[in-house]
């Protein structure tokens, strides 16, 4: 998937797993690609996948609730 395509599935699913507004979800992504959480993504297509997605997605809502990634 391209770029753009994850950063819209990392979305969907912090909506769809966490249950958050999307405006919510889009707030975390923005955040999470501002502090560049997302550049090997960019640059390393093999990490945009489903699997990638959900792992993404929890990290990024684990980190706006103050978790520390395990």
């Amino acid at each position: 998937m391209t770029y753009e395509e994850y950063l819209d599935e990392v979305t969907t699913l912090i909506v769809e797993k966490y249950n958050l507004a999307d405006a919510a979800a889009i707030k975390l992504v923005v955040a999470a690609q501002d502090a560049e959480f997302f550049v090997k993504h960019d640059d390393d297509k093999k990490l945009r996948n489903i699997d990638q997605a959900h792992k993404d997605a929890k990290t990024i809502y684990d980190a706006s609730l103050g978790k520390k990634k395990k």
